[in-house]
């Protein structure tokens, strides 16, 4: 597993941890990335039981593991959080963050340990990093992929941990790291959104808050990041998608055929 620093602003660095050439070929790749602010830990979508051994041992290359304050999950999936117990294990104090509707589904993940978890309300919320000055902001993007669902934006480097939003099945461990055009790289995105995006009211919502937000940097959990002019090609993109379809193969005048 490969780690790389892709923001930083005074104290307050963003790194993500993926592009496991030794993961099992099962096993889909997942990015995860770790905020460093003052010291102190917030670790966004930890990664499933599989690749735990992986994440900590790069993580532990950046940060004490005592230093994690907040486990972050981005929805309920066990690629996202599964890992759970594991992190629990050797830092009981840290605090899990998800979708108040998610809470009493994820502490099955914990499998007995004493999981500190609070509920992000609908809305979204500011969370704080304990221990440090940094404010991160839960941006609601519910039924983009999961029913109870939230992005994290950090305003003093721009950038936006998008979740499932903007992800991409990359062909192997070794492509880019960052998309700077989106033209080949939709090929990559187009089957997951159709199939996994259930509501194009709500994402379209989300792609609004974002060009609201303005970010600088978009980091899926699969996949590159986006930076440059392939933010606003894929906030272009994801509008002009009409999601939550499928392709059973009926005749063209049963629905509308949708490419995989």
């Amino acid at each position: 597993m490969k780690s790389s620093v892709i923001a930083e602003s005074g104290k307050l660095r963003w790194i993500v941890l993926g592009r496991d050439p030794d993961r099992n070929p099962q096993v889909i790749d997942t990015n995860q990335y770790l905020i460093v602010a003052d010291g102190q830990g917030m670790l966004l979508d930890p990664g499933g039981i599989e690749i735990f051994p992986r994440v900590l041992a790069e993580l532990t290359r950046h940060l004490a593991l005592d230093r994690i304050r907040i486990l972050f999950a981005s929805h309920q999936d066990p690629d996202i959080i599964s890992s759970l117990p594991l992190w629990l294990d050797l830092n009981p104090e840290a605090v899990t963050y998800c979708s108040r509707l998610w809470t009493g589904f994820i502490a099955h993940f914990a499998t007995g340990k004493d999981a500190r978890m609070v509920g992000i309300p609908d809305s979204g919320m500011r969370i704080g990093i304990p221990g440090s000055s940094a404010q991160l902001l839960a941006v609601p993007a519910h039924y983009c992929h999961s029913s109870g669902n939230f992005s994290i934006y950090d305003e003093s480097t721009g950038t936006l941990f998008s979740g499932d939003i903007g992800a991409a099945l990359l062909p192997d461990h070794e492509a880019g790291l960052y998309v700077d055009d989106l033209r080949d790289h939709i090929a990559l995105m187009a089957g997951f959104h159709l199939r996994w995006m259930p509501s194009t009211v709500a994402l379209r919502g989300w792609v609004a808050r974002v060009r609201a937000l303005s970010p600088t940097l978009i980091c899926p959990q699969h996949g590159s990041i986006f930076r440059g002019a392939a933010i606003a090609q894929l906030l272009d993109w994801l509008d002009s998608l009409e999601v939550g379809q499928w392709d059973d193969g009926a005749p063209a005048a049963a629905g509308k055929r949708v490419a995989a």
